[in-house]
């Protein structure tokens, strides 16, 4: 009889995600398995649990919530010396990493991975003493996951960083900074960027194909720079990137590293799976293989 620790967060998503993960619950205890729920409430409360989790004698996280109740859940396994499997339920609004690998939302389904057992060790990215699943970014737009209010994403879902975008779009669009890079692939000193995005999947955004490379077990980070650009070629840019073609333009450098510095002498935000998660100078790297999910 394996145990499964729910850790979810109340405020993701919509009633429909609530019933779901109730029907989740019913059928695994109809299955034989020993279930307990943890609701967040605050910032570090999935993370914090994690751990707890990881000590004690369960076998199995289900971890329901967006992209930052994920990242947390994956930061406390990453500090565990326990690594307990994790199913990933997407509550959120964008949920990127789930995207990225397909997993089930249909409450059977998401039940029938789970009893089947297939797992595969994925990468996370780290950057400083912090963890990130899928995407730290600094620069044009990365600020407004962390700027959308909750309630209105709750209401508006993605439409609501689409909306924020178009506004911040004028405001940002000549906010080039000057910064130092390096990694054993590339590296510049005082140029200036519009934007860095350091990636552990292809999916980021809602875009399928910004990081088109991306593999979350090929113990590499994808790294993109747009340089300081005119405002038709960050157009440019951003039309190509419905089609993954956006690495191809002159304004944008994308290489794969295992590790890289970004220092800067102004104090620009960095994000990390939609929430701010502090300011440059940062150095980032991929821990392979640390995050053991269950796929289908």
């Amino acid at each position: 009889m394996k145990k499964i620790r729910v850790i979810y967060n109340p405020s993701s998503g919509t009633q429909t995600i609530q019933r779901r993960l109730d029907l989740i619950c019913k059928i695994l205890l109809d299955n034989g398995y020993i279930l307990g729920k943890f609701a967040t409430e605050k910032k570090y409360d999935a993370m914090n649990e994690t751990i707890r989790t990881c000590k004690e004698d369960w076998d199995i996280i289900v971890a329901c919530g967006g992209d930052g109740t994920i990242n947390e859940v994956a930061s406390g396994i990453a500090k565990s010396e326990r690594k307990i499997p994790v199913a990933i339920l997407a509550a959120g609004t964008v949920n990127d990493f789930a995207n990225s690998l397909g997993l089930p939302k249909d409450a059977k389904e998401f039940c029938n991975m789970i009893m089947n057992g297939k797992t595969l060790d994925a990468d996370l990215g780290k950057i400083n003493d912090s963890y990130f699943v899928n995407v730290a970014a600094g620069g044009l737009l990365t600020n407004i996951a962390h700027q959308v209010p909750s309630e209105v994403k709750t209401v508006l879902g993605r439409m609501a960083y689409y909306m924020e975008g178009l506004k911040e779009i004028p405001r940002q669009m000549f906010n080039a900074f000057k910064v130092n890079i390096e990694s054993e692939e590339y590296s510049i000193m005082g140029e200036e960027i519009a934007l860095f995005l350091i990636s552990n999947s292809s999916y980021i955004g809602g875009f399928k194909k910004l990081a088109p490379k991306a593999d979350i077990m090929d113990g590499k980070l994808d790294t993109i720079i747009i340089r300081k650009s005119e405002i038709q070629d960050i157009i440019t840019i951003l039309i190509d990137l419905i089609k993954g073609e956006h690495i191809n333009h002159p304004k944008v450098k994308y290489f794969r590293t295992e590790k890289i510095t970004i220092d800067c002498d102004n104090p620009i935000d960095v994000d990390i799976d939609g929430e701010y998660g502090g300011e440059l100078p940062a150095t980032f790297k991929v821990v392979p293989g640390c995050f053991k999910i269950f796929i289908k």
